[in-house]
């Protein structure tokens, strides 16, 4: 295993949406991950944001897309989920997944989340595949599901909830992602206080999580700033925290071929595109 400390750095950003930035941002994006290298996992909240990751994978070897039904637009889908079966085969991971209880007020919806969230982790059990978990409001329900399906390896995106939950994730493995919000947020801050550091990553949620905590969209560097926030909370310099949650991205990824591509650039060598 290559240890970036001697080169240059390698970031990881373990959720965003690089389908939602507007074409006349994408070059600019795209360019950013090159010159800062940073591995980003392109979750998808629909399968048409899936086909575009896939557009946009294509363009750059730090890029993975993933599909996903996000648990706001789980209505929308939880009756044709055959139409999005054949898809799964080919996403390397899956994301974003999950259930959403504080956003989504209205009860009569949570059928529908469920359903959506037991098709995608059935999948997952079979094909022994990473999720991106969506857990807001729902944490002790997405993580009774976790342990019913028997999920080996999952990626809790921006938990936020009580700790009981958090410490249940904790002892099974999976990791968290911590992102824009504990540059300011005490409860986000103390979560990963709380958190193992070899079980935090980083993430940006672009552009649409920085949005709703700053009011604008971002670009990848945000990604910058949530290491060295990291790094204070753990009581660590950044080179430190930077390289760790590069090491943990390369544990969760293993020797799965599906996510050569991923570990070819974490360890700093990217170059084909991650569908070879």
């Amino acid at each position: 295993m290559n240890d970036s400390s001697g080169s240059r750095p390698i970031y990881v950003d373990a959720h965003v949406h690089l389908d939602e930035y507007p074409d006349t941002w994408l070059g600019a994006v795209l360019q950013q991950l090159e010159e800062a290298q940073i591995v980003s996992i392109s979750t998808a909240m629909a399968p048409q944001a899936y086909q575009r990751s896939l557009e946009i994978q294509q363009r750059s070897p730090w890029v993975c897309a993933t599909i996903g039904v996000h648990p706001w637009n789980a209505r929308h889908f939880a009756d044709t989920l055959d139409a999005i079966e054949p898809l799964l085969s080919d996403s390397p991971m899956f994301g974003e997944i999950g259930l959403d209880f504080r956003n989504v007020r209205d009860r009569s919806m949570y059928a529908a989340q469920v359903k959506v969230l037991e098709f995608f982790m059935s999948a997952a059990k079979q094909q022994d595949k990473i999720i991106n978990v969506h857990t807001s409001g729902a944490e002790t329900e997405v993580m009774d599901m976790l342990e019913r399906f028997e999920i080996r390896r999952a990626i809790v995106h921006w938990y936020s909830g009580p700790l009981d939950p958090l410490k249940r994730m904790v002892m099974r493995g999976y990791m968290f992602t911590f992102g824009c919000e504990v540059l300011s947020s005490g409860l986000i801050q103390s979560l990963a206080h709380e958190t193992p550091l070899d079980q935090i990553l980083t993430e940006t949620d672009n552009p649409g999580g920085p949005q709703w905590v700053f009011g604008e969209p971002a670009m990848p560097e945000l990604v910058k700033p949530v290491v060295q926030a990291l790094a204070i909370v753990k009581g660590i310099d950044e080179a430190e925290a930077r390289e760790r949650v590069r090491r943990n991205m390369i544990s969760l990824v293993g020797d799965d071929a599906r996510l050569s591509g991923v570990r070819h650039a974490l360890d700093g060598s990217p170059g084909r595109y991650f569908t070879d």
